[in-house]
Parts: C-alpha cells; sequence; structure tokens
C-alpha cells in the first residue's frame, strides 16, 4: 500500500518539483520507508532524487532544486514482502524504449510467471524482488514491440492492453514517459485507488494530477476530480497547456472491487475514494459495532470507551456516543515512532509499542473499559495495550475491533505477516481473547462492515484478508513466494537486493 502523485503543469516553464513535494507530505500515511520523486525538463532529460526514509528527510531543499521540469511522478513506499533496500525506492527508471519511469501501488501476484517470461522470452533484466520494477519492465516491453522512432497515445494504450493482459493482482500505476506524457491506469477489479484531477489557472489553462487519495488533489486546490475507472487508463500530454488528456476503457471492467482495509485503516479519514467519504464509513464503524458489542456485553458492564489513536479516533467516538458511555483519550501517543507491525522481530515490537503509547491511569483505574481498535493484526500491540490498561488499574477489559477478524493475508500490497502469525488464524473470539489478555474481543461482522461502506455504485469489496477468497484468485504458489522472499530477507543471504540503485541521481548525495 503506497502513496502515489503525478502533476502536469500547463505552464512549461514551471518547476514542478516543489508541489510534488509537498503533495507527498499529504500522503506520507501511505507509505513511510522511502520516498521518490522523478520530473522531466523540457528537453526529455529525467531527473531523478529517491532513497529510504520519510518525505521531509529525502527531499531537501538542496536536492528539490536540482529537479528541472514541468511534469513528474512521486512515490511513498509501505514495504510489502520486499525488502528496504534504496534499491527498491520507487520511481523506477528504464531507458528502453525511449526512457519510462514508473511508480505502483499494490501486488501482482502471478510473479513468478512473469519473471520467467522476463527472463526467457522478452530477455530484460529485473534487477530486484519489486513486482513494480517488473511491471514496469512488462509495460516496456509491449511498448517496444511498436518499434517506433516516437510513439503516439494509441501506442502507449495498445501496450497497457498487454500489461492487463499479462499481469493479474491489484494495481494502480502512474507512469511518465521522457518528453512525451504522463499516464495513469488502474487494475481491472479496481482494488487498489487513483484519482484523476484538474485546476484552472487564471489564464484559463489546466493543470492535472493523479493521486492516490482526494484530500492531495483538494489541498492543491484540484477542484474537479473523479476516480479512474477499474481497466481504464489516462494520458496527460506534457504540453497540456494545449493538449487535452485522453482516457480509454483499455479492458473491461472485471468487477468494482476496493479494497475494505482502505476504508477501515489505510486511507486518511478526508479522503473520498471512490465516491465513498471515508470519514463516514468510520462513524458508520462505531454504530455498527456498538450494535455488535451490546449484544455480547452488558452496557452496565462498560464505563469507559477508550480509542487506540489515531485510526481508530472516529470509529471509537461514535461507537461511545451510540453506547451512551464517557470518551476518554486514555493513550498518548508518541508521533515519532513508526508504525509497528511492520518492524522485523517481535522484541523490537514490543518495546515499539510502549514507545509509542503511554497510558493514562486516571482513566482506567477502577473501570471497566471498552478499547476500540481498527484492527488486530498479529495481536502484539493488542496485547501490550491491554497489559497497559491492567497495569494502569482497569477492573474488566474489553477489546473491540472496527474490523472482521483477519484471517488470511494481504496480498495486493499490504504485508501484514504470514498467516500462521496472525492472531486470528486457527482461532476462534474465546482463544482470541486469552491470547490477548483481555475479558472478551468484539469483532465487527463482514456485512456490517460492508454496509458501512457501499454506495450505489459499490456493494461489493475485495475482502480476502478476512474470508481468504481473493479477488483474482491466487496464483499457485504465491503465497509460499511471498514466505520465501520473507525468509530470504530476514536471514540476509548472498543474492538479496542491491542496496543502492543503479538507475540515475541527479540530486547528488547531499
Amino acid at each position: 500500500m503506497c502513496g502515489l502523485v503525478g502533476i502536469a503543469l500547463a505552464d512549461e516553464s514551471s518547476i514542478v518539483a516543489p508541489e510534488l513535494c509537498d503533495g507527498c507530505i499529504f500522503l506520507q500515511h501511505r507509505g513511510q520507508d522511502a520516498a521518490g520523486i522523478a520530473t522531466c525538463g523540457s528537453r526529455g532529460r529525467i531527473y531523478q532524487c529517491k532513497g529510504n526514509g520519510m518525505a521531509r528527510d529525502v527531499f531537501t531543499q538542496k536536492r528539490i532544486s536540482g529537479l528541472a521540469g514541468s511534469m513528474g511522478i512521486a512515490h511513498l513506499r509501505y514495504p510489502t514482502a520486499g525488502s528496504s533496500a534504496n534499491s527498491e525506492a520507487q520511481p523506477f527508471y528504464v531507458n528502453s524504449p525511449y526512457g519510462v519511469m514508473m511508480a505502483h501501488n499494490g501486488n501482482l501476484v502471478n510473479t513468478v510467471s512473469l519473471n520467467r517470461y522476463m527472463d526467457e522470452d522478452v530477455h530484460r533484466h529485473i534487477n530486484t524482488d519489486s513486482d513494480s520494477e517488473l511491471l514496469l519492465n512488462i509495460f516496456a516491453a509491449e511498448l517496444e514491440k511498436h518499434n517506433k522512432y516516437r510513439v503516439n497515445n494509441e501506442d502507449v494504450f495498445h501496450a497497457l492492453e498487454g500489461v492487463y493482459r499479462l499481469c493479474r493482482g491489484g494495481y494502480a500505476c502512474i507512469g511518465m514517459l521522457a518528453g512525451f506524457a504522463l499516464f495513469g491506469f488502474r487494475d481491472p477489479n479496481g482494488i487498489r485507488p487513483l484519482l484523476f484531477g484538474e485546476r484552472t489557472n487564471k489564464n484559463g489553462t489546466k493543470d492535472y494530477m493523479l493521486a492516490s487519495e482526494s484530500v492531495v488533489l483538494k489541498a492543491h486546490n484540484f477542484s474537479t476530480y473523479r476516480d479512474l475507472l477499474p481497466g481504464e487508463a489516462v494520458i496527460i500530454p506534457k504540453n497540456c497547456g494545449k493538449q487535452v488528456p485522453e482516457f480509454k476503457q483499455v479492458v473491461p471492467m472485471n468487477s468494482y472491487r476496493p479494497d475494505l482495509f482502505e476504508y477501515v485503516y489505510f486511507a486518511r479519514p478526508d479522503s473520498v475514494l471512490d465516491g465513498i467519504s471515508v470519514y463516514h464509513t468510520r462513524l458508520d464503524m462505531g454504530t455498527k459495532l456498538a450494535e455488535n458489542i451490546l449484544r455480547q456485553v452488558k452496557s452496565e458492564d462498560i464505563d469507559v470507551v477508550i480509542p487506540v489513536p489515531d485510526t481508530a479516533r472516529t470509529c471509537a467516538l461514535q461507537c461511545a456516543n451510540a453506547l451512551g458511555k464517557p470518551y476518554r483519550e486514555g493513550f498518548v501517543k508518541n508521533r515519532y515512532v513508526g508504525r509497528t507491525f511492520i518492524m522485523p522481530n517481535q522484541r523490537e515490537r514490543i518495546s515499539s509499542v510502549r514507545r509509542k503509547l503511554n497510558p493514562m491511569q486516571s482513566e482506567f483505574m477502577g473501570k471497566n473499559v471498552l478499547i476500540v481498535d481498527d484492527s488486530i493484526v498479529r495481536g502484539t500491540t493488542s496485547i501490550e495495550i491491554v497489559n497497559m490498561a491492567r497495569e494502569s488499574g482497569a477492573l474488566r477489559v474489553y477489546f473491540a475491533s472496527a474490523a472482521p477478524a483477519i484471517r488470511y493475508n494481504h496480498i495486493y500490497g499490504i504485508d501484514l505477516t504470514d498467516t500462521k502469525n496472525l492472531i486470528a488464524y486457527n482461532k476462534n473470539n474465546e482463544q482470541i481473547a486469552e491470547a490477548l489478555g483481555c475479558d472478551k474481543v468484539i469483532y465487527q461482522s463482514l456485512e456490517d462492515l460492508i454496509d458501512c461502506c457501499k454506495n450505489d455504485k459499490i456493494d461489493k469489496f475485495e475482502v480476502g484478508v478476512f474470508t481468504g477468497n481473493y479477488v483474482t484468485g491466487v496464483e499457485d504458489g504465491y503465497l509460499q513466494e511471498l514466505e520465501r522472499v520473507r525468509a530470504l530477507n530476514k536471514a540476509n543471504q548472498s543474492n538479496a537486493k542491491a542496496e543502492v540503485d543503479i538507475g540515475i541521481y541527479n540530486s547528488g548525495d547531499y
């Protein structure tokens, strides 16, 4: 699950890099592992700056000042099964044909067969285990088939037809053809989000943006925007002040099934994805969750409702209102500690939870507390939270999740863990509560969660993380391949990925 931004400015003498950098700040929640920007200058030269870390650390003023050009793309990496090496920071680049860069959000599930195809049939070298580099090379190979001096929009759309034909999975991509155009496309099931927006300048010309969430579009005054449809692509010409973008439904829509986890946890509450307000879905989750809680716990047995910061706050507040119970901030969050479930080992995760959250004893002492979180993954954080509540004097601890029990791996862009490490794997609710150390665990039902998120156009979602039934199915051996890659990275064997990219670094090493 990564963050994408692409911008093309009508004024070709303008510099797009600062606005791309600012856009990354708005999407920082979508990826804190690495950040990258690539821009294109007037003569088609590509400039690039990328590396591990937060956007504010990678994009220093000195580095950004070296990125010329009026169009560009940016990426924020949230690691999946790959390592955290600099070599996997995006956007990725290939010089042939024409010079192509691409940033990708999602996962391909048929990577084994695609790697074999790249090696045996197309003869293109893939330097990392990242399926983003693989996807870029598939597009480049399809584009190269035209064997032309210069390409046009139709050639790009035809190349994307090949990408759709070969690739299976959930993906949203933004690409850039040197000196020609930006382009964006979305998988045929609409699993990963991608929006297109336009901004009218004082002289009547228009700037264009592609982004993972609506919040970045609104923040930059791209007041007119819409979601790309599943299987749809758009090409934004470099001279967009004179030519308008072209949209095409490249392949038929298989289904319209956004990832339900976006609304539960990942997206910012002030975003609207596929016409669905993230904030209002989380309010509805709180109401539905309260109804489920009252079927399992007597109202008089709950004294206070406490959220796990930050994503669960909206849901927990509405849940407290529906229950008629006081809402209290029982945990103070240290905002300078990153997400815990992507840390490499259990000991580091446990210590990180204590660094990340500090309980306020006065809100727990002598009370029966209902703790509300957005979801429970490994359970490591939840166990520590329950322990902290009990240490602070809570009499009873009930733990409620705005999402159903997560019993299966997420295969479209979130590296939760191997399935067997999920706390709900092969356990019923009583066993999960015992493992967490709480008096009772209450999960949202999947039917209720879907009711909270659906609208007039979308009533089905990607829910494989809860059911094990994935929209695209699962390519034979894919989950085993994920485990193999994780084990390889953990062991740091000799064929692990390079620590640095062999591509271009115009920004210098500052």
